[in-house]
Formats: structure tokens, C-alpha cells, sequence
């Protein structure tokens, strides 16, 4: 069995190297990772889903900490904590389902009992949430009895009982574990099969004859064209370079090899092209709950461009790049710079930096941002491995993700005495 804290500490160096390219690799190794976490933590016999959070989250905090521009990972962690809270939801459920059934099967002779009220499914729900939750203002409302009102059965079995109630217990245990690795890996499925999933709609969004605009180099995108080019739709690319890693180049001849009709143009050239297009397709970076869009340095230019002149403006992003805060959360890192040798060669610009003199600034300055924000006034649709969404529906699709509960990765301190 592998050392837990060495595969964690390997994992750490390649996010803060940036050595992991692209946010489904990023995503997909950080789920593999959090699995192997939760295969081999201790949980005790109380408080099992508390034992794994708390696991989840103290290495999470590090991997977030790690690579905080690359949201994906946080995106994660929250979804494993947000997994480990449904299964444990479901478990108590059933079993407090099954406690209610056994004890009206055993007094149903007795008239002592006859006006019990039976807890339905979602009055157990509820009041198994709160073991997690707060109450909310429904469960307030409704009257749903909170965890201490649920009967509990008698302990005079004796040493038997005793032994029946830990044997339980263990086997809980085994099956919280179980499940929630299970759901993790339908997690790391998902997000393995995001590009087909997203790429199986396209037919719906690209028609005969159309010509798409896209900026710099995507998968997802590249994935989507092909999909609309084997179900032998005919349209046209055009693809804006990307500058300064012109990763566009890379992109237009992926689709030229692929059979695709694509002119590549530059960056400024955008505004002038725009009129002659149908739709613009990109990927992105990160999906804010506010329907926002981080997204590769120049996509805002090209939405501006989009909303001007009508043009649809969809966004393709899988799920794992849903991401449950806003921009405005200290959490979020939206950009970083990266090196100016991307833009220039310093030998051409030496004579304008005064190297000898330490007191004197340089004259000249490069800036070499790596993302956009693009805000959702200008996105006219989402694509998901999940369907098409508004950009208003965004942060509702997200919430079924997430559990409020975890938007801030961070353990519980200790309680001292």
C-alpha cells in the first residue's frame, strides 16, 4: 500500500510546478488522489462522515493552497465533501426508515401506540440533515422532529443487543465508505467522458453552412467541431491565434488534419471578421456561480465583439469546471501573470532597463495576464456534459453540486479545554 503523505506531497509539487496541464487532468488526478484518502482513513464508529470531512478537507486546504488560480481543484474537493454528505444522508435515512418500521411491526398490538405518528422519508430526511445543518426555515415551519425526537429502541436486550448495535455500526461504517467511493468514482467517470458528453450536442447547435469563431486552443471545442463534422455537417472556423502562446495555431491545424474549413486570423482582427460569423464557440477556464466566465486572456474582447453585432456567445465547460463561488470571494485567484518572454525578447529591450542602477525603476514594464473575466450579460448559452443552460440557470445547477457547508475548504479548529 502506497504512503498516503508522499503521494500527496508528489501530487503538491506538480500543482505548485504547474506540471498538470489543462483543468480535466487537474480535476480527474485530484478526485483519484481524495479517493485514496477516504479508501484509507480510520473512521470511527461516531461521527463517520465528520471523520472523513474533516480527512477531505485537511488535504484539501493543501492542494487549493497549492494551485489557487487552478479552481478546478477546489471544485473537487467540494464536490467529494458534498458526496460524502449525501451518502451519509441517504444511510442515516434508510436506517432510521427501517428503525421506525421495525418498532410499529412490534407494537402494532398495542394500543399504547396507536397514535404515534409514523415518520415519512422526508421527515427522517430532514431530521438526519440536521446532524450536518442547520434546520432550515422549512424544516422549522413543517414541525419535522430534529434528531433527538426520533425514537430510539429500548436497551434491554443485554450483551446480544450490545453486540447486534456494534456489528452495525461496523457494517455502517464499511458501507458509508463503500458508497462513498463508489460515487467518487462515478465522479471520476464523468469527468473522464466530459469531452464526449458535451460533444454528443453538438449537432444541435451547428447548422449547415454556418461559421463558427473560436479563440485560442480548447479541447472541449476541438471535440464539439469534430462531433459536428462527422454527423457531415458543413461549416467554416474561424480561428483567432491566441497571442501571445498563439495556442490558435495548434487548434487550426488539429481541425485542418481533422477535415475541417478553417482560416486562422489575428487577434485584432476579431471586430472585423464578427459580421461574417454565425456563432462563437469557446472553452473555459472556470464557471462562476454568478454565471460568470474565467476563460483564456482575450475571450472578453471577442464577447464584446459577439454582443455588438448580435452573435451568439456559448461557452462549453464540464461539470468539474462548475465552480460554486462568485468572483468577488477572497477564495478566488481570478488571474495570474505569466512570463514576459512570451511577449518579448529581452535582448531587444536591454537598453530600456537599467540593470547597474538598483534605485531607478525600469522605464519599461510587461504585463502578461493569463485569463479574461467574461461577465454572463454577455454569454448566451452554457454547454455541459449536462445539457444547454441559460446563463441564469447556472447557479442552481451548480447548488445541486455543492453543499453550502463546504464553500470555505477549511478544517474545524480544535476545541481546547
Amino acid at each position: 500500500m502506497p504512503d498516503m503523505q508522499a503521494l500527496v506531497n508528489e501530487f503538491l509539487v506538480e500543482l505548485k510546478k504547474r506540471k498538470i496541464e489543462g483543468s480535466q487532468a487537474t480535476a480527474k488526478q485530484t478526485a483519484e488522489l481524495l479517493r485514496s484518502v477516504i479508501s484509507q482513513q480510520r473512521v470511527p464508529y461516531s461521527n463517520q462522515a465528520g471523520a472523513l470531512i474533516d480527512a477531505v478537507k485537511a488535504i484539501g486546504e493543501q492542494l487549493i493552497a497549492a494551485n489557487p488560480v487552478e479552481l478546478a481543484v477546489g471544485n473537487i474537493v467540494r464536490r467529494v465533501l458534498h458526496i460524502i454528505r449525501e451518502e451519509d444522508l441517504s444511510l442515516t435515512t434508510a436506517a432510521m426508515a427501517d428503525m421506525n418500521l421495525s418498532s410499529v411491526s412490534d407494537d402494532e398490538d398495542d394500543t399504547e401506540h396507536d397514535d404515534l405518528p409514523v415518520l415519512s422519508a422526508a421527515a427522517v430526511a430532514a431530521a438526519s440533515r440536521s446532524t450536518l445543518r442547520p434546520p432550515s426555515l422549512q424544516t422549522l415551519l413543517e414541525g419535522i422532529p430534529d434528531a433527538a425526537a426520533v425514537p430510539r429502541t429500548s436497551s434491554s436486550g443485554g450483551d446480544s443487543e450490545g453486540r447486534s448495535k456494534s456489528a452495525d455500526k461496523s457494517s455502517r461504517t464499511r458501507k458509508l465508505k463503500h458508497d462513498v467511493i463508489e460515487a467518487v468514482n462515478e465522479l471520476i467517470q464523468d469527468i473522464s467522458t466530459c469531452y464526449e458528453q458535451i460533444a454528443e450536442q453538438a449537432i444541435e447547435h451547428i447548422h449547415q453552412n454556418e461559421v463558427i469563431l473560436t479563440l485560442g486552443s480548447s479541447r472541449t471545442v476541438l471535440e464539439f467541431l469534430c462531433a459536428a463534422k462527422e454527423k457531415k455537417r458543413s461549416f467554416r472556423v474561424f480561428v483567432a491565434e491566441g497571442a501571445p502562446r498563439y495556442q490558435g495555431h495548434l487548434l487550426a491545424k488539429e481541425l485542418v488534419s481533422r477535415g475541417l474549413q478553417t482560416t486562422l486570423i489575428t487577434d485584432s482582427a476579431v471586430f472585423a471578421m464578427i459580421s461574417r460569423v454565425n456563432m462563437v464557440i469557446v472553452g473555459a477556464h472556470a464557471v462562476m456561480a454568478n454565471g460568470g466566465v474565467i476563460a483564456p486572456v482575450g475571450l472578453n474582447m471577442v464577447a464584446l465583439a459577439a454582443q455588438r453585432h448580435a452573435v451568439p456567445f456559448v461557452v462549453l465547460a464540464g461539470s468539474h469546471k462548475l465552480c460554486p463561488l462568485y468572483p468577488h470571494n477572497p477564495e478566488v485567484l481570478l488571474n495570474e501573470l505569466r512570463s514576459p518572454s512570451e511577449l518579448l525578447d529581452f535582448g531587444e529591450f536591454s537598453d530600456c532597463m537599467d540593470f547597474g542602477n538598483g534605485a531607478a525603476s525600469p522605464l519599461l514594464h510587461v504585463v502578461n495576464p493569463t485569463f479574461d473575466y467574461v461577465p454572463p450579460k454577455l454569454v448566451s448559452l452554457f454547454i455541459t456534459d449536462t445539457g444547454g443552460h441559460n446563463p441564469s440557470y447556472m447557479y442552481r445547477l451548480i447548488a445541486d453540486y455543492y453543499s453550502a457547508d463546504d464553500l470555505v475548504v477549511q478544517r474545524r479548529a480544535a476545541t481546547g479545554s
